[in-house]
């Protein structure tokens, strides 16, 4: 199978990272792996020292996010899709404008200019007009702005349970089988109150 690319940037929200990771390494996705500085102090803080450990283990090759170099900058890299997850709205910007200052927003652009899925798991509260701008540019060149909104009809009891199927309705958008995250069922015919 085609790797995919896992982007991790500063957002808070770095679960939703290792959930991705976790995830497709349950399907059997390989990926490459890159993180922003902030992102490496993001996921310390909320998932603890050895969750950045975790993702390289499970991660296939990983890249500084300053070797604007390194194969996935590059549209001859073959893959099949990437998320960012979670995508501060900084990485959000730069994306949306095509400012490829680091390995992160150039592996994202890649993805736009090649035609291949991108999932952008925008993570902020409240939005500025400038976030919902940026948004419908992302999205008019083709990426999937996916704020990571739990389902809560599933009634998740944990938060690692909400970004597990946050993370696999991210990984199913990808298209590489048939989905994984749990689907709404809907109700009975004919319940009434």
């Amino acid at each position: 199978m085609t790797p995919v690319v896992l982007g991790v940037s500063g957002a808070a929200g770095a679960m939703l990272a290792l959930a991705a990771a976790r995830d497709m390494a349950r399907r059997g996705i390989a990926f490459d792996l890159v993180t922003s500085h902030a992102a490496e102090r993001t996921l310390d803080i909320e998932c603890g020292a050895d969750a950045l450990g975790e993702l390289c283990r499970l991660a296939s090759a990983r890249h500084p996010a300053l070797d604007v170099g390194a194969r996935i900058a590059s549209g001859s890299f073959p893959s099949a899709g990437m998320i960012v997850a979670p995508c501060s709205m900084r990485s959000l910007a730069a994306i949306a404008h095509g400012l490829d200052d680091n390995l992160l927003v150039r592996a994202a652009s890649v993805h736009l200019k090649e035609r291949r899925p991108l999932v952008l798991l925008a993570r902020e509260a409240p939005l500025t007009l400038a976030h919902l701008r940026n948004m419908t540019l992302a999205t008019e060149m083709g990426a999937i702005v996916m704020p990571p909104v739990p389902a809560f009809y599933h009634r998740p009891a944990t938060l690692e349970e909400a970004a597990q199927q946050i993370a696999a309705r991210a990984v199913d958008l990808l298209r590489l089988g048939p989905p994984r995250a749990r689907p709404w069922m809907g109700e009975e015919p004919g319940q009434q109150c």
